[in-house]
């Protein structure tokens, strides 16, 4: 994982931040690679492996992926015509977004 922009907080020390949020992290890292475990998408998000199962789990239930078994591993779909969930970006759809970062259709992820 690379190194995080830090910034000058109000109170003297720096802070860590990105433009995407873990969620956004986990569904690209998904895109990129359908099988990967999610041992993997954690160390590649840089975050735990539970918090990874959780926030498959919130973008399954959201609609934005869905999982199959495929022997003893999962293979992840992902819905590409998701909307954003921000009222702000509302009126676009993720794959947009996963076809910037993935350079795929935005209608072709899987």
């Amino acid at each position: 994982m690379a190194a995080m922009a830090t910034t000058e907080s109000g109170y003297g020390g720096p802070r860590n931040w990105t433009f995407l949020t873990n969620h956004g992290h986990v569904l690209l890292a998904i895109a990129r690679n359908p099988t990967a475990r999610l041992r993997d998408v954690a160390e590649e998000v840089g975050v735990t492996e539970r918090a990874a199962q959780a926030i498959v789990n919130d973008l399954e239930t959201g609609g934005y992926l869905s999982r199959t078994r495929v022997g003893r591993r999962n293979q992840y779909t992902i819905n590409p015509t998701g909307r954003f969930r921000h009222p702000a970006e509302a009126d676009q759809e993720v794959g947009a977004l996963l076809a910037l970062f993935t350079e795929t259709s935005p209608r072709s992820c899987s």
